[in-house]
């Protein structure tokens, strides 16, 4: 623990806390700090000017970013009858139905996405408790819930992700790996700020990106001036 303190306190004495970057300046700067020997995720948390315990303040949308996250999707599928075999030849990882979910009750979750049919939905529900915290419920509003299981699969194996604003207002997603470089990891926050910015709710006052930071996994945060969004976008 004392090596990696260090480290991390030469990562952070690296870093203006007292400025607010651009896009492209922030990245290579989290970059270049980074000091572990495995591939850490780049990860964004954007604070907005809502408030989610209003139901026309919630954020929640999914994007799928043109590079991908970097990881292996593993993704699950709740089906049965022609759909299962549908899911299958489109590539998703395990496929089932009553099987899995007696799997997911004792405990089971080998996998990091799940995708539902509509007519298995009131079965998965009755393990909403156990999915629901994890993010692994499937859900109608991300293209979870879906009878065009090989679009889904598709998506979700091509680096789509899912994110919500939690009670704070803060949303935080991966928008890739170190490995991709600043360029890479540009277009993927590009992608996820355009969708962030479409979705904003008509009962949101004021300003609306209120504070951005991005870090690698172990790194420290570096501020972003919410400014530098449009210039991204254009």
């Amino acid at each position: 623990m004392g090596t990696s303190g260090k480290k991390y306190a030469t990562a952070r004495q690296k870093i203006d806390h007292k400025k607010e970057y651009d896009f492209s300046d922030a990245l290579r700067l989290a970059l270049d700090v980074s000091y572990v020997k495995f591939d850490e995720s780049v990860e964004v948390a954007v604070r907005l000017g809502v408030d989610p315990r209003h139901a026309d303040q919630m954020v929640r949308g999914s994007v799928v970013l043109p590079n991908g996250t970097g990881k292996d999707v593993k993704v699950l599928v709740f089906a049965k009858g022609e759909k299962e075999k549908e899911a299958e030849e489109a590539g998703a990882d395990f496929v089932g139905n009553d099987d899995l979910l007696e799997k997911i009750k004792g405990g089971w979750f080998g996998f990091d996405k799940a995708v539902a049919t509509p007519d298995m939905m009131g079965a998965v529900g009755r393990i909403g408790k156990i999915l629901g915290p994890r993010g692994l419920m499937p859900n109608a509003k991300t293209g979870t819930v879906t009878f065009d299981l090989a679009r889904a699969i598709k998506e979700l194996k091509a680096g789509k992700i899912d994110f919500r604003a939690e009670r704070a207002g803060i949303v935080h997603a991966t928008v890739g790996k170190v490995s991709f470089g600043v360029d890479k990891l540009l277009e993927n926050l590009a992608s996820f700020f355009e969708t962030i910015v479409r979705l904003k709710p008509a009962g949101s006052k004021g300003t609306y990106l209120r504070s951005i930071a991005i870090s690698t996994t172990m790194g420290p945060g570096i501020k972003i001036d919410p400014v530098y969004v449009k210039a991204m976008l254009r």
